[in-house]
């Protein structure tokens, strides 16, 4: 798209006032010729427009009668068009076409996305037309593009009816819509005779007037133009009364060679939206499709007066994914909401009980024509006619409407007129029926001629299919020749085969649907549903299994999975043979994929990449991707929104051929997981490339790969211009202090990195000093995990210093990193004014009783930390005390973890007591302390005037039966605790005794593990579960100790019912 420049003065000073009507009359010639009046003019701001010097002109009569004209056209008094819906309101902004959008199928395009739309910008209608800055100008071209049923036409007809009352377009003086239903009329036009089309009320003042004020022309549905246009080999023409074929008059106008000061609206299907180069293009919009709210009430408006039916039509399709994405499309899920509502008010006979609800898309479809032939049945309250009675009007629909649709198909022609319709011998009276009406709409033009189209592109290639299938059984030349002469070709299979090679040769995916539906007329189902009607009774017998081969057969070894191949399943999915799909989807669920990598295995692994439900949020395939496979895949990985592609023994090469599907602008990844390849700096640098230009990719996990010093350069570079990039994980990756210093540098000029893992990479003093530099400027980063390298003291106290200026971080992690208690100093200075950190895990360091007492100092200063894991050090009893003592006074801490600190019963004291003061912490760890049962009946004390703490680990911390007893006691009392953790600790029966007595009162706990050791010696590890019902209990396998187990059976079966996780082991 071309870019817009400053505005200038002789652009902003049009629209001066007329003088006398022959000056009117030159003023019009000169903007037909492209000359415009001079002026100068500051540039105003774009929610400022200025208001146009032709006041009077826009209350002239002649413009008040175009106005009421528009609104007779676009619906009366508005009240048919009621308020524009939101999706129409607020456009998408894209930056051009796609290569899914420009080389395939509307249905493809919404499976392939998943029915998502990725751009984040959106421009509001009423500004689709102003400039997007102060320094801009309003765009002269703009296009907005939607998939066939999204509601482009209906966007217009709001936005003129709108103008015409004087609520929309107020900078526009004149709005003149043309269609190219309209001007597919006319075989030659002028640019004066095309205003005057649709301004007929003007005389050479009126139009003189428009043309010293802003006119917006729009050319609705350029998808509908007979003729492509053609802008390499069209003649420039600048003489506005020069008569010319109409796709040279269009490509003139949107060059600017005519019309060169009107504003042009180009509203098309993306793939026809090609035809207009892009460096032409000021404007690209897209219209979005229903999400899964406007879905639901798009089918409550059909269905007002009855809630049930509309909720049990949402469930149909719901229950179908590939039916619902495609419900994304309005046109669609009305017709699905009319077909839906049809089958639930006149529920099938016996006969057809087992064909409902549909499943697939010609199902559905059969089921709407049964609809449409039985229309007098929609009425409340009739009977739908038996199918009897409907087989001469289905077979003369066909045979009326099904060549005119197969040949359109073909010939890529959508809208008719009534020399197209003689040509295929339609009768006309017929289309006068309400059966003929429900598949084609006729539509006047402004040359007072009649237009008419199928209501929706999948109508018209359903119909087009059943024609197809019927003329096929009895045509001995192909049907696809132009001239209908062709090499013999005899038999059904005959011409199925040769439009199957058609749909596989067809670069656009035109006949993919197409494909589909005459796949699906040879289904069991279908075949049930139209007998009689449409197919004869039992045919599909002799042909489906011969169609299921050809259609597999087509799933040759190609370099890549192409859309065509993942149409071919699409086919067998109509067929009803699903066997091969259901094959892979078996291997993805049960991790044996590896072994299935033939073309057509890929083919449904692609396949089931769109539609399956395993697949929808997250694409999961570690351990079975080989790079042949990866490289087959990547057109269709390329709109997973999440990858998981661990330990695939992935090198370099693969990442050149990823990088590539990240730098496509299709690519709609949000999230890659690559970790535990064979990824070294050279795919670093590959993948570095992409981040440079990708604008979907949120979160990257290189973790355990082998990038090295330079990958991570490689990385960081990207990363000061990327702009989407949230999470990046580089664990394991040896990157050492030089590629810190890099990822410091990106550090200090990215704004959207969130969260970074760099753990365990040999990261000393020095990379941890650029680490914290550049936290001291950056503002961004949530989470740093750093542990398991080697900053020492001196690193931590470089992060002390940063953590006094930072104010964005909120998780540091330092677990293993050889702290001391000096390390420890300078942290804890650092808390005592940061306010925003609330998390922080020095697990696996050297702090001792005098690094505790720090500790303590700073969490009685300290009121934002949550979490503090001192897991693993050298606290001691003395340390915990001091801890304990801080604990009393801080009310922020939620989680604190001292295990395996060699802390006493005079510490758990301690804990104990601060624990009855203490109204914050929720989450205590003790395991692995030596704190027996003195230290236990502490904690128990604490339990029962304690009413926060929610889960306590006690494992392995030398508790006998007393200390058992006392915690058994104080759960008797405690209504908060749900997790406790006794493993490890020789409770006893005496002990299991107190806890099972406990459970009969106690009403909060959730999870109990415990392990018991019998008189005999024996350690018992047994597990109940019981939360479904009093008195169902199942036991894990386990030794003996019958009389614990009858015990806390007793006491959870037939009075406790909340702890469904209760362990002995």
């Amino acid at each position: 798209m071309r870019k817009q420049e400053v505005r200038n003065g002789g652009e902003a000073g049009q629209g001066h006032g007329a003088g006398s009507p022959a000056e009117q009359v030159k003023a019009l010639m000169d903007l037909l010729a492209g000359k415009g009046s001079q002026g100068s003019q500051a540039p105003q701001p774009p929610d400022r427009m200025p208001e146009s010097p032709l006041r009077p002109h826009s209350n002239d009569l002649r413009i008040k009668r175009h106005r009421e004209a528009l609104l007779n056209r676009t619906g009366g008094g508005g009240a048919e068009l009621g308020s524009p819906s939101p999706r129409l309101t607020s456009l998408l902004l894209v930056e051009g076409l796609t290569d899914l959008q420009l080389r395939e199928h509307d249905f493809t395009q919404v499976e392939a996305t998943r029915g998502r739309w990725c751009s984040a910008r959106t421009i509001a209608l009423d500004r689709l037309f102003l400039p997007l800055s102060r320094v801009s100008i309003p765009p002269r071209v703009s296009i907005t593009i939607g998939v066939a049923g999204v509601g482009k036409s209906t966007l217009v007809r709001k936005f003129v009816h709108l103008w015409a009352r004087g609520q929309a377009g107020k900078d526009f003086s004149l709005v003149l819509p043309l269609t190219f239903r309209d001007l597919n009329t006319h075989e030659k036009l002028s640019a004066d005779r095309l205003v005057r089309s649709v301004f007929p009320r003007a005389g050479e003042a009126g139009l003189a007037s428009a043309a010293l004020t802003r006119v917006l022309l729009v050319l609705d549905g350029l998808d509908e133009c007979k003729t492509p246009l053609d802008f390499s080999n069209t003649v420039a023409c600048t003489d506005p009364r020069k008569e010319m074929q109409v796709d040279h008059l269009i490509t003139n106008v949107i060059r600017g060679n005519l019309l060169p000061e009107a504003s042009v609206w180009v509203t098309s299907r993306p793939g026809a939206a090609g035809q207009i180069p892009g460096g032409l293009v000021d404007r690209m919009t897209e219209i979005r499709g229903l999400n899964e709210e406007e879905i639901k009430e798009c089918l409550e408006e059909m269905f007002p007066e009855d809630q049930v039916l509309s909720g049990w039509v949402l469930s149909q399709v719901q229950a179908d994914r590939a039916l619902y994405l495609m419900c994304t499309v309005p046109a669609f899920c009305r017709l699905a909401g009319s077909a839906l509502g049809h089958l639930h008010r006149n529920r099938p006979g016996p006969q057809d009980a087992e064909l409902w609800p549909p499943r697939t898309l010609c199902e559905l479809y059969a089921w709407y024509f049964r609809t449409a032939l039985g229309g007098e049945g929609l009425e409340k309250g009739k009977a739908s006619p038996r199918i009897e009675q409907l087989v001469p009007g289905g077979r003369k629909v066909v045979g009326t409407l099904g060549r005119l649709a197969f040949h359109g198909l073909f010939r890529k022609k959508y809208v008719f007129y009534e020399p197209d319709l003689k040509v295929f011998g339609v009768d006309l009276a017929l289309l006068q029926t309400a059966l003929c009406s429900r598949f084609l709409q006729r539509e006047e033009t402004l040359a007072a001629s009649a237009a008419y189209c199928f209501t929706h592109l999948s109508l018209q290639e359903f119909v087009a299919a059943a024609y197809y299938h019927s003329a096929s059984k009895r045509a001995i030349f192909d049907l696809f020749t132009e001239g209908g002469m062709s090499w013999p070709r005899l038999g059904f299979i005959t011409h199925f085969r040769s439009a199957v090679q058609r749909a596989m040769q067809a670069e656009d995916g035109r006949l993919d649907v197409f494909l589909r539906f005459l796949s699906g007329f040879l289904s069991p189902r279908v075949n049930a549903l139209l007998a009689g009607s449409l197919l004869t009774q039992g045919e599909h017998q002799g042909y489906r299994a011969q169609a299921a081969e050809l259609l597999q057969g087509c799933l040759r070894p190609d370099v890549a999975v192409c859309a065509r191949a993942v149409n071919i399943l699409h086919c067998l999915r109509e067929l009803q043979h699903t066997e091969l799909a259901r094959s892979v989807e078996e291997a993805m669920e049960s991790g044996g994929l590896a072994g299935l990598t033939s073309p057509p295995h890929r083919a449904a692994l692609a396949y089931l990449l769109q539609v399956s439900d395993v697949c929808a949020q997250e694409a999961n395939l570690p351990l079975c991707l080989s790079p042949g496979v990866l490289q087959s895949l990547l057109p269709q990985l390329l709109y997973c929104q999440s990858l998981r592609l661990d330990a695939n023994q992935f090198q370099d090469p693969v990442m050149e051929l990823l990088g590539s599907v990240l730098s496509g602008n299709d690519c709609r990844i949000r999230r890659i997981s690559l970790a535990e390849n064979q990824i070294s700096n050279k795919g670093a640098k590959a993948l570095a490339r992409s981040l440079l230009v990708n604008r979907s990719l949120t979160t990257l996990d290189l973790h355990s790969n082998s990038i090295g010093p330079q990958g991570a350069k490689a990385l960081a570079d990207a990363l000061k211009i990327n702009r989407t990039l949230a999470f990046l994980s580089l664990q394991s990756n040896a990157i050492r202090d030089d590629g810190a210093r890099a990822l410091a540098e990106a550090l200090a000029a990215n704004r959207t990195l969130s969260v970074l893992h760099l753990q365990s990479n040999a990261v000393g003093p020095v990379g941890t000093q650029w680490i914290a530099d550049a936290l001291k400027q950056n503002r961004s980063l949530k989470e740093l995990i750093f542990s398991s390298n080697s900053i020492g003291d001196g690193g931590a106290k470089a992060l002390a210093e940063a953590l006094k200026v930072n104010q964005g971080l909120k998780s540091l992690d330092l677990q293993s990193n050889s702290i001391s208690d000096t390390g420890v100093a300078a942290l804890m200075a650092a808390l005592c004014t940061n306010q925003t950190l609330l998390s922080l895990n020095l697990r696996e360091n050297s702090i001792s009783p005098d690094g505790a007492q720090d500790l303590a100092r700073a969490l009685c200063t300290n009121s934002t930390l949550k979490s503090l894991d001192l897991t693993a050090n050298l606290l001691h009893d003395q340390g915990a005390q001091a801890i304990a003592v801080a604990v009393r006074e801080n009310r922020a801490l939620t989680s604190l973890h001292l295990q395996w600190n060699f802390i006493q019963a005079g510490a758990a004291k301690a804990l104990g007591q601060a624990l009855q003061l203490n109204t914050s912490l929720t989450s205590l760890d003790l395991q692995e302390n030596a704190i027996g049962d003195e230290g236990a009946s502490a904690v128990a004390i604490a339990l029962k005037a304690n009413t926060t703490l929610t889960a306590l680990y006690l494992q392995v911390a030398s508790i006998g039966a007393p200390g058992a007893q006392a915690l058994g006691e104080a759960l008797a009392v405690n209504r908060t605790l749900e997790i406790l953790d006794l493993r490890g600790n020789a409770i006893g029966v005496a002990g299991a005794k107190a806890l099972a007595n406990a459970l009969k009162v106690n009403s909060s706990l959730r999870r109990l593990k415990v392990c018991v050791v019998d008189e005999f010696g024996h350690l018992c590890m047994f597990g109940l579960t019981s939360s479904v019902a009093p008195g169902r209990v199942t036991w894990l396998p386990g030794d003996t100790a019958l009389g614990v187990k009858c015990h806390l059976t007793a006491a959870v079966a037939p009075v406790n019912t909340s702890v469904p996780d209760l362990s002995l082991g």
